[in-house]
């Protein structure tokens, strides 16, 4: 066959044949009579096999190499590094998958936000914002939440938090605001029912389950999820574990900083840093 028709069933154009010729990638093809180059069905064969590695990220003469084996002797050499690569597919999908997340959790806010500005009394402007943080244990993320958003957001913020299941407050999660310079020994865990009578400007649940379960409270306000992997349920020795919940404590201190300050600016009052 001539060099357009392998092009064509390779689904690559004529002159990266030839490119993939000049590279060693491809042998070099057999000549006609008439000086035309030859190709036949092996040659598609091994071609598609290049382009699909290609695709993968091998480079061109590693393909060729690897196309070449699998052709004599199967395709176990190339197992380890589809697994490979099936592996980094996975983490980047992840990783699109968080931050499609965190767009979402921002639209979410910035949505809220714009809800309270609207219906906020100008007559009680320093009436501290209430957020409630609701996970399934009240363990981990959301007393980490609690901690964080008081230290961070300071007077204008009344934060609680609750479980739907409260199970106590993990060692690593004190141990953990310990390092940030917050005493956390004498807090315990609560359940949402201790809190079902009283109105909050936000509610903020930070695991599926406690989503679902989370009961409504009196009055209008702004409910918000943030997805959040729970350290406790990580494995390994103790330096693994506190790595997980200094990742999460990470992940909110992330989060909780840009909805100090939209939440401020939708109850109208200025940050700190540009009042008076």
């Amino acid at each position: 066959m001539k060099v357009s028709e392998l092009a064509a069933r390779s689904g690559i154009s004529p002159s990266a044949v030839r490119w993939y010729e000049s590279v060693g990638a491809l042998p070099p093809a057999r000549r006609t009579a008439s000086g035309y180059r030859d190709y036949g069905d092996e040659d598609v064969a091994r071609l598609r096999l290049v382009v699909a590695l290609r695709r993968l990220g091998v480079g061109p003469a590693e393909a060729g190499r690897l196309a070449s084996r699998c052709l004599e002797r199967g395709a176990a050499h190339v197992v380890p590094l589809l697994a490979g690569q099936r592996a980094e597919v996975a983490r980047r999908r992840a990783e699109l998958d968080r931050l499609e997340s965190e767009l979402l959790d921002l639209e979410l806010t910035l949505t809220a936000a714009g809800r309270a500005g609207t219906r906020r009394e100008p007559a009680m402007p320093r009436t501290p914002i209430r957020v409630l943080f609701v996970c399934t244990g009240n363990s981990a993320r959301s007393q980490l939440a609690e901690a964080l958003l008081g230290a961070i957001g300071g007077g204008d913020f009344a934060v609680l938090s609750a479980g739907t299941n409260p199970r106590g407050v993990h060692p690593l999660a004190i141990r953990v605001l310990a390092e940030r310079g917050i005493d956390w020994s004498g807090a315990r865990s609560k359940s949402v029912g201790e809190f079902a009578g009283q109105p909050f400007d936000y509610v903020i649940t930070v695991c599926d389950r406690a989503r679902q379960a989370c009961p409504v409270f009196p009055g209008s306000y702004n409910s918000l999820h943030w997805g959040l992997d729970d350290p406790a349920e990580a494995e390994g020795d103790e330096d693994a574990r506190l790595a997980a919940f200094r990742r999460t404590e990470m992940e909110l201190t992330q989060r909780i900083r840009p909805f100090v300050e939209v939440a401020r600016r939708a109850a109208g009052r200025p940050s700190p840093a540009t009042a008076g």
